[in-house]
């Protein structure tokens, strides 16, 4: 077994940090009263954050042994929370343009 490199911790923090915060935001989510949540809400604010950060924080054990493959997982994280924060960015817009709309007196 090889020693853990510095770039290896650095996924696993990331991802058990990614993991404790995807679990205040579930939290938060079920708290609070103003919404109710769909399903793409907790899919794209819950689920595929958590496999991503579950991913990285896997890759981060496996580089000591599959240093390729867990490369590869690195990868596939960081374009699944790449593919996520656009999704929820297009989200935020789409909601203040359409739903949030100030009064226009004319």
């Amino acid at each position: 077994m090889k020693a853990v490199t510095p770039a290896a911790a650095l996924w696993g923090l990331m991802g058990l940090a990614g993991v404790a915060y995807v679990v205040i935001v579930a939290r938060r989510i079920r708290t609070q009263s103003v919404y109710e949540p769909d399903f793409e809400d907790w899919l794209f604010h819950l689920l595929m954050p958590l496999a991503a950060y579950a991913l990285l924080a896997l890759s981060a054990l496996a580089a000591s042994s599959h240093a390729d493959e867990a490369l590869f997982g690195v990868g596939a994280a960081t374009l699944l929370l790449l593919f996520i924060g656009i999704h929820n960015a297009w989200d935020a817009v789409a909601y203040h343009v359409l739903v949030n709309k100030p009064d226009r007196k004319t």
